[in-house]
């Protein structure tokens, strides 16, 4: 049963901006209308009483909270500036 056509493939390659010969077009149609063979099949699938998952293990988070430390001062981080300007690092304009 074929699922999607070839003026499917072309409308969706020029929304894209995509340009693709006759052969090319079959041969995407082809795979596409596999792809969406393979999706029906999933879908027949009894999830009942499954309960959706966004990954199949346990997924904590690693990340430490934020602590207030002492940081390294403004004249510091500038002590080997090649340039400054305002307080700041100066860089070359960039057209």
């Amino acid at each position: 049963m074929e699922r999607i056509s070839k003026d499917d493939v072309k409308h969706v390659a020029k929304l894209a901006e995509l340009e693709f010969d006759e052969k090319d077009v079959d041969k995407i149609t082809t795979q596409l209308d596999r792809i969406l063979d393979h999706v029906a099949n999933i879908s027949k699938v009894d999830t009942e009483g499954i309960p959706p998952t966004s990954h199949v293990m346990d997924v904590k988070n690693v990340f430490r909270e934020d602590e207030v430390k002492e940081s390294v001062t403004q004249e510091d981080a500038l002590k080997n500036a090649p340039d400054m300007e305002n307080q700041g690092f100066k860089v070359p304009k960039i057209d």
